[in-house]
């Protein structure tokens, strides 16, 4: 009996390839090369399944024109706003993602921005390699201490929530901002707002984890921004199209924001120039669950899910 033919985008983990080798027909991708949408649909030809990542963009035409064996859409990722939903179901492609397997790693990864961006870590780094540290002096690169400080934590999804947790061994009083609040085994002590008045001026670090959508673009423009205390810090692990990048560099230049530190961007890997040219900004390139722990749950959990359609199954990670 053939196996079914799954189609991976780009190099997975080597436990993944093994299992997907193992089960499937895998037309793999170890050079890593990013598939242009007519490769794409050309190596998908005849597949039953396509894994694809946040790099691929499947909207609603490149969906239409999938071969009709395609039954099943995974994303190695939570988010899924790259692919259109609406337009794979209209077809009856399932659609699965990676949901509840990378909240720490991220919620950690946010926290290194935090102190990065608040203790200025990246330009010390950048100093002792260049070779122009000259030792310790009383006033070197001085930053913003973050215990005891306020987080502002935009978007309290389970990321959001790791986040909280991981701040109150700091002691940083946390408030955060959701369209509902959250029941009280949940929102452990933190102080809801229902307007975003109220929970910027509430935010000595704002750190985003919402989702992004049409609703959330630009979500952190000027206005915005002009809410928050002066001086704050402001990472973003989530998605790059929630910050409005000019208004956030006009006030890092300003010092209305104290220091940033960034891992996703608006149409990355392409970033805005003007943060190159902040010193007091922590760019790193999109590592929120780069950790092998959480990659590889990420692989097994998106390949159940396939199985799981392909089996005729309800999977437990099916996007709806």
């Amino acid at each position: 009996m053939n196996k079914p033919v799954l189609l991976i985008t780009r190099r997975v983990p080597a436990a993944i390839a093994a299992r997907a080798a193992r089960d499937y027909d895998a037309r793999l991708n170890p050079q890593d090369t990013p598939y242009s949408g007519a490769d794409l649909l050309r190596l998908a030809n005849g597949a039953d399944a396509v894994l694809c990542t946040p790099t691929d963009r499947l909207d609603a035409a490149m969906i239409q024109a999938l071969p009709a064996s395609v039954r099943v859409i995974a994303t190695f990722s939570v988010g899924h706003d790259h692919v259109d939903d609406a337009a794979a179901q209209a077809r009856g492609i399932a659609v699965v993602n990676t949901p509840d397997v990378l909240s720490v790693a991220t919620a950690e990864l946010a926290f290194l921005l935090i102190l990065a961006a608040a203790r200025r870590a990246g330009e010390g780094e950048r100093l002792v390699r260049s070779g122009h540290w000259t030792g310790w002096a009383p006033t070197q690169l001085m930053g913003t201490q973050v215990s005891g400080k306020r987080l502002g934590i935009f978007g309290m999804g389970r990321i959001g929530r790791e986040l909280a947790r991981m701040a109150a061994a700091f002691s940083m009083q946390v408030h955060y901002r959701d369209v509902a609040r959250l029941p009280p085994e949940l929102e452990g002590g933190a102080i809801w707002h229902d307007d975003d008045a109220s929970f910027l001026a509430a935010s000595d670090v704002l750190s985003l984890h919402a989702p992004g959508n049409g609703v959330t673009r630009k979500w952190l423009n000027a206005e915005r921004i002009a809410g928050l205390p002066r001086g704050a810090v402001v990472v973003n692990a989530a998605r790059g199209t929630l910050v409005d990048d000019e208004a956030l560099i006009a006030a890092l230049r300003t010092g209305q924001v104290g220091y940033a530190g960034l891992d996703v961007y608006d149409g990355e890997p392409a970033i805005h120039p003007g943060y190159r040219a902040l010193e007091h900004v922590v760019l790193l390139p999109h590592l929120g669950s780069a950790t092998t722990e959480t990659r590889d749950a990420m692989g097994h959990i998106v390949l159940d899910g396939i199985d799981a359609v392909l089996a005729g199954r309800e999977p437990g990670n099916l996007v709806r």
